[in-house]
Protein backbone atom coordinates (compact mmCIF):
# COMPACT_ATOMS: atom_id res chain seq x y z
CA UNK A 1 0.00 0.00 0.00
CA UNK A 2 0.97 3.36 -0.51
CA UNK A 3 1.03 4.14 3.31
CA UNK A 4 3.51 1.43 3.51
CA UNK A 5 5.84 2.58 0.94
CA UNK A 6 5.83 6.10 2.84
CA UNK A 7 6.37 4.73 6.12
CA UNK A 8 9.19 2.77 4.48
CA UNK A 9 11.00 5.96 2.95
CA UNK A 10 10.57 7.90 5.83
CA UNK A 11 12.03 5.32 8.30
CA UNK A 12 14.74 5.13 5.67
CA UNK A 13 15.04 9.06 5.83
CA UNK A 14 15.54 8.93 9.26
CA UNK A 15 18.14 6.00 9.17
CA UNK A 16 20.38 7.58 6.84
CA UNK A 17 19.81 11.15 8.34
CA UNK A 18 21.12 9.66 11.55
CA UNK A 19 24.14 8.32 10.01
CA UNK A 20 24.95 11.72 8.75
CA UNK A 21 23.70 11.44 5.16
CA UNK A 22 21.78 14.54 3.70
CA UNK A 23 19.07 13.52 0.61
CA UNK A 24 20.77 16.34 -2.12
CA UNK A 25 19.34 14.35 -4.80
CA UNK A 26 16.09 12.58 -5.45
CA UNK A 27 17.73 9.45 -5.34
CA UNK A 28 20.97 10.49 -3.79
CA UNK A 29 22.22 11.02 -0.60
CA UNK A 30 25.60 11.67 0.41
CA UNK A 31 27.45 13.29 3.48
CA UNK A 32 28.27 16.80 3.65
CA UNK A 33 30.81 17.37 1.02
CA UNK A 34 30.95 14.10 -0.24
CA UNK A 35 28.08 14.25 -2.89
CA UNK A 36 28.88 13.83 -6.25
CA UNK A 37 30.40 16.81 -8.30
CA UNK A 38 30.42 14.47 -11.66
CA UNK A 39 26.37 14.09 -11.50
CA UNK A 40 25.92 17.73 -9.82
CA UNK A 41 27.38 18.93 -13.04
CA UNK A 42 24.71 16.85 -15.00
CA UNK A 43 21.88 17.89 -12.87
CA UNK A 44 23.04 21.94 -12.91
CA UNK A 45 23.09 21.25 -16.97
CA UNK A 46 26.85 22.00 -17.19
CA UNK A 47 28.59 20.81 -20.00
CA UNK A 48 31.04 17.20 -19.96
CA UNK A 49 32.97 16.08 -22.29
CA UNK A 50 32.73 12.24 -23.16
CA UNK A 51 36.18 9.98 -22.98
CA UNK A 52 36.44 6.55 -24.01
CA UNK A 53 34.06 3.85 -24.87
CA UNK A 54 30.29 4.18 -25.02
CA UNK A 55 30.66 7.99 -23.54
CA UNK A 56 28.54 10.62 -24.00
CA UNK A 57 29.04 14.69 -24.35
CA UNK A 58 27.29 17.85 -24.08
CA UNK A 59 28.93 20.87 -24.82
CA UNK A 60 27.79 24.26 -25.07
CA UNK A 61 28.56 26.83 -27.60
CA UNK A 62 27.71 30.11 -27.97
CA UNK A 63 24.89 29.74 -30.47
CA UNK A 64 23.90 26.05 -29.67
CA UNK A 65 23.95 23.20 -27.18
CA UNK A 66 25.58 19.54 -28.88
CA UNK A 67 24.99 16.29 -27.37
CA UNK A 68 27.83 13.17 -28.56
CA UNK A 69 28.04 9.67 -27.87
CA UNK A 70 30.80 7.32 -29.15
CA UNK A 71 30.91 3.58 -29.59
CA UNK A 72 30.41 1.21 -27.37
CA UNK A 73 31.76 -1.28 -28.26
CA UNK A 74 35.50 -1.23 -26.90
CA UNK A 75 37.26 -3.26 -29.96
CA UNK A 76 35.36 -1.20 -32.48
CA UNK A 77 35.89 2.01 -30.65
CA UNK A 78 39.47 1.16 -30.89
CA UNK A 79 39.24 0.63 -34.50
CA UNK A 80 37.73 3.94 -35.22
CA UNK A 81 40.05 5.23 -33.01
CA UNK A 82 42.69 4.51 -35.06
CA UNK A 83 41.14 4.97 -38.67
CA UNK A 84 39.79 7.86 -38.03
CA UNK A 85 41.08 9.76 -34.94
CA UNK A 86 37.63 9.73 -33.06
CA UNK A 87 35.25 7.48 -32.28
CA UNK A 88 31.76 9.72 -32.87
CA UNK A 89 28.87 8.21 -33.33
CA UNK A 90 26.42 10.50 -33.21
CA UNK A 91 26.65 14.49 -32.17
CA UNK A 92 23.73 16.44 -32.73
CA UNK A 93 22.48 19.92 -31.40
CA UNK A 94 19.79 20.21 -29.30
CA UNK A 95 16.64 21.96 -30.62
CA UNK A 96 16.12 25.17 -29.21
CA UNK A 97 12.37 23.83 -28.76
CA UNK A 98 13.99 20.92 -25.96
CA UNK A 99 16.66 23.38 -24.13
CA UNK A 100 13.84 24.43 -21.40
CA UNK A 101 12.75 20.75 -20.93
CA UNK A 102 16.04 19.33 -20.98
CA UNK A 103 16.93 22.02 -18.12
CA UNK A 104 14.68 21.10 -16.01
CA UNK A 105 14.54 18.15 -16.24
CA UNK A 106 18.20 17.49 -15.33
CA UNK A 107 18.10 20.99 -12.12
CA UNK A 108 14.47 19.32 -10.81
CA UNK A 109 16.21 16.47 -9.47
CA UNK A 110 18.20 18.62 -6.89
CA UNK A 111 16.59 18.45 -3.62
CA UNK A 112 18.08 22.65 -3.57
CA UNK A 113 17.39 23.36 -7.11
CA UNK A 114 19.14 25.66 -8.84
CA UNK A 115 19.50 29.60 -8.82
CA UNK A 116 17.05 30.87 -11.61
CA UNK A 117 19.18 33.10 -13.31
CA UNK A 118 20.62 29.73 -14.12
CA UNK A 119 18.01 28.99 -16.48
CA UNK A 120 19.21 31.38 -18.74
CA UNK A 121 23.13 31.57 -18.68
CA UNK A 122 22.61 27.44 -19.32
CA UNK A 123 20.06 27.83 -22.09
CA UNK A 124 20.40 31.44 -23.75
CA UNK A 125 16.86 31.91 -23.11
CA UNK A 126 14.64 33.85 -20.94
CA UNK A 127 12.87 32.49 -18.22
CA UNK A 128 9.77 33.85 -19.71
CA UNK A 129 9.63 30.88 -21.77
CA UNK A 130 8.65 29.21 -18.53
CA UNK A 131 6.23 31.05 -17.05
CA UNK A 132 2.87 28.97 -17.63
CA UNK A 133 4.95 25.87 -16.66
CA UNK A 134 6.48 27.55 -13.53
CA UNK A 135 2.85 29.24 -11.97
CA UNK A 136 0.76 25.60 -12.45
CA UNK A 137 3.92 23.96 -10.67
CA UNK A 138 3.86 26.35 -7.93
CA UNK A 139 -0.16 25.90 -7.85
CA UNK A 140 -0.06 22.39 -7.35
CA UNK A 141 2.38 22.41 -4.48
CA UNK A 142 4.90 20.70 -6.78
CA UNK A 143 7.79 23.63 -7.16
CA UNK A 144 9.08 26.03 -4.12
CA UNK A 145 7.46 29.58 -4.75
CA UNK A 146 10.62 30.98 -3.83
CA UNK A 147 11.71 33.64 -7.37
CA UNK A 148 15.14 32.85 -6.42
CA UNK A 149 15.60 29.34 -6.94
CA UNK A 150 14.35 26.67 -9.09
CA UNK A 151 13.36 24.17 -6.49
CA UNK A 152 11.16 21.09 -6.18
CA UNK A 153 9.31 20.82 -2.88
CA UNK A 154 8.73 17.72 -0.83
CA UNK A 155 5.70 16.68 -2.53
CA UNK A 156 7.26 17.94 -6.49
CA UNK A 157 10.47 15.25 -5.30
CA UNK A 158 8.00 12.58 -4.45
CA UNK A 159 6.00 12.99 -7.62
CA UNK A 160 9.18 14.45 -9.91
CA UNK A 161 8.06 12.75 -13.03
CA UNK A 162 4.98 14.81 -12.90
CA UNK A 163 6.68 18.05 -12.09
CA UNK A 164 8.99 17.13 -15.06
CA UNK A 165 6.20 17.03 -17.18
CA UNK A 166 5.05 20.33 -16.90
CA UNK A 167 8.00 21.28 -18.62
CA UNK A 168 7.10 19.27 -22.00
CA UNK A 169 6.48 21.78 -24.71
Amino acid sequence: SEEMIDAIFEQNLTLLSNAGYKRYEVSAYAQPGMECKHNLNYWRFGDYIGIGAGAHGKISLPDKITRQIRERHPETYMQKMEKQGNALIESKEVPLADLPFEFMLNALRLTSGVETSSFSERTGLPLSVLSKALNEACQKGLLDENPKYLKPTALGLRYLNDLQALFLS
